[in-house]
């Protein structure tokens, strides 16, 4: 055999099943064996390829046992010329492994190979080709200077940004996506050191590489897509953490003591630095803009009150003033992050929806707690002005200032469907199932085509973009070929478009994500649970029950079987260990979105079914917050369960 290519999976089976669909239309398959091992995946990896690719010579583990360890189980089975270990959130081109293989052919010097990789939008990966990271390069990597002055030859060595991405070059580290290796040279120098759990193995063989008489080569003959760039895990600070102490393991192997010494120092520096700054950008993230439209509503509040200089109401009672204020403003935002006024992109129509509310909330409490007082309608009315005001300005000027993040929906989503018609009409309806505010402008051949049914062909994609203002593609998977996809997306990396392929027959959909959601990646199912309306309203009826559990305990506590349960569930619930209404079992949720265990679920309303699986697909996929309530309702008695 002359070529093995070794996958390493781990939950990310709708990934995996893509890639395998591009290794297995290879050119060369009749010379290439695909090993696949299976680190105890729970997301139903193992039975999609027992049952969807019987060639892969499968390795399912009973444990993670970690990069490293899993690539060199298979790499031990192997009696291949060449290895290639490829990431499973990759899609390859069908000619990649035969360049591949000839041009390691025709390099005898050649132990190891990286290839051109882009995103899901067509962007270079600048980890393509990378520099060994000695303290000095990891001092302007961890400080930004490789960032400032990226051509550099003295600041840029880490990812070689001086290096021309479409020439081929030695270089000394290869990424661990996409690396070709010569079996014999694996022999000599040995294989991934089992050390590195997971980051950091790349860079040890690739050096132990050079350090054994072979080359390392960048070569751009061939390009692959690999979704999960390097760049997509700087915000996690587990990321950081495993990282950098995986580089600490390379120093003290590979150094002197002196230099891993100093790199060891280094590395406790970069964890803290990296870390802080992983966790304040998190933390911006998340809280900047509630943080903003505090100081607007509580503001907001101060105005009100100025304008209203009269001698009745709680605005007028020194000592209360801003802690009451200070409550009312967080009503305000709680009923403002409910309505959706958070979700992204921002929708101003939900940030006045969830003023509103607030602002009816905040005037109940006022009414409950200052009774006494004159409670002026003029005032609440121009409070509610004023904060949508505030509320809705700082939208606007976030989005004239273009940061992406805070970009205003204005218009819907405009889609086209690249494949034939037959398998559009399938996106079509997948897509509104999963993505509102879209709208699907018509269907691109992947052919050259005349038929009046289609926009025009894939050559015609770019003045289609402009004439019809479309800012999404979707490929059809089934009919279209990945070559194609991979080509179209090279075409298009220096435009706002995105891509996405589609997967009628398993129903999801693949893309890249935002570089600001900390690499989770981008999975779109037709299942209603995932939207963020709905998890807000499952939350909320979580909470405000359990509330009302400890409220009428006295009374609840009565009627339940198991009492002391009861008001462990109840405290579970409301710290969001549980949910009231979760999957009927833990052993059917493998292809449905995680949520929490449930202390009911859809067979604690129904008299009879057919068998749970569906009953939890029907739970997901039509998701209503009235079944809760339905189901909880049902089981009153039942609450210790």
């Amino acid at each position: 055999m002359k070529l093995a290519v070794i996958i390493v999976n781990y939950n990310v089976k709708y990934f995996l099943k893509q890639c395998l669909e591009s290794v297995y239309n290879s050119t060369s398959l009749e010379n290439i064996e695909v090993y696949v091992v299976d680190n105890d995946s729970k997301d139903g990896s193992v039975e999609m390829m027992v049952e969807s690719f019987p060639k892969v010579k499968l390795i399912a583990n009973k444990k993670n046992v970690g990069f490293s360890t899993a690539n060199n189980q298979a790499i031990k089975e192997t009696n291949a010329d060449y290895v290639v270990l490829l990431n499973p959130d990759t899609l390859v081109q069908s000619d990649s492994f035969e360049k591949v293989i000839k041009f390691m052919d025709e390099h005898p010097d050649a132990g190891g190979l990286g290839v051109t990789m882009i995103d899901g939008n067509g962007k270079f990966l600048p980890e393509s080709k990378r520099g060994l990271p000695t303290p000095e390069v990891a001092f302007f990597k961890i400080f930004g200077f490789s960032k400032i002055f990226p051509k550099s030859k003295k600041f840029g060595k880490y990812h070689l940004g001086y290096l021309d991405k479409n020439e081929t070059h030695k270089i000394e580290v290869l990424s661990g996506a996409f690396m070709a290796m010569r079996m014999e040279t694996l022999d000599k120098v040995g294989l991934l050191d089992e050390d590195f759990f997971m980051y950091g193995e790349d860079i040890d063989l690739s050096y132990r590489i050079t350090q054994g008489g072979y080359e390392n080569y960048y070569f751009p003959g061939t390009t692959i897509i690999h979704y999960k760039g390097e760049s997509t895990k700087k915000s996690s600070v587990n990321y950081v953490y495993v990282f950098y102490k995986a580089m600490a393991i390379f120093a003290k192997k590979h150094f002197e003591s002196n230099k891993a010494s100093l790199f060891s120092k280094l590395i406790n520096i970069a964890i803290f630095f990296s870390a802080s700054l992983a966790i304040i950008k998190r933390f911006f993230s998340l809280f900047f803009l509630p943080i903003i439209d505090f100081c607007a509503v509580f503001f907001g509040l101060h105005v009100v009150k100025t304008i209203y200089q009269d001698d009745h109401g709680l605005f007028h009672q020194p000592q209360l003033i801003n802690i009451s204020f200070a409550i009312y403003s967080l009503l305000i935002l709680i009923a403002v992050f409910f309505a959706g006024g958070y979700d992204r992109p921002i929708k101003l129509q939900k940030v006045v929806k969830g003023v509103f509310i607030g602002s009816l909330l905040t005037s109940l409490v006022y009414i409950f707690v200052a009774n006494n007082y004159y409670f002026s309608i003029g005032s609440a009315l121009l409070g509610i002005v004023i904060i949508m005001i505030g509320l809705t300005g700082i939208r606007w000027i976030l989005h004239f200032f273009k940061i992406k993040k805070y970009r205003i929906n204005f218009f819907r989503k405009r889609i086209v469907i690249i494949g034939d018609q037959k398998e559009s009409d399938k996106v079509n309806n997948l897509v509104e199932h999963t993505q509102l505010y879209s709208s699907i402008v018509g269907t691109v051949s992947p052919f050259h085509t005349n038929n009046e049914e289609y926009l025009g062909d894939l050559t015609q994609l770019k003045s289609l973009k402009e004439k019809h203002r479309i800012n999404e593609a979707i490929f059809c998977a089934e009919n279209v070929n990945y070559d194609a996809v991979i080509q179209t997306l090279i075409d298009f990396q220096d435009t706002d478009i995105q891509f996405k392929l589609a997967h009628t027959n398993d129903m999801f959909v693949l893309g890249s994500t935002d570089m600001n959601t900390s690499g989770e990646l981008h999975t779109i199912k037709v299942l209603g649970i995932e939207s963020s309306e709905n998890k807000r309203s499952k939350r909320l009826i979580d909470i405000s029950f359990s509330l009302k559990c400890f409220v009428f305990s006295p009374v609840l506590i009565l009627f339940q079987k198991n009492k002391m349960n009861f008001l462990a569930n109840s405290w579970s619930v409301l710290k969001g260990k549980k949910s009231w209404v979760g999957y009927t079992s833990n052993d059917w949720i493998n292809d449905l979105p995680k949520i929490k265990k449930g202390v009911f679920s859809m067979t604690d309303l129904v008299d009879s079914y057919t068998n749970e699986h569906r009953l939890n697909t029907i739970y997901a996929k039509d998701y209503s917050l009235w079944r809760d309530i339905a189901i909880i309702k049902k089981n009153l008695v039942r609450l210790g369960n």
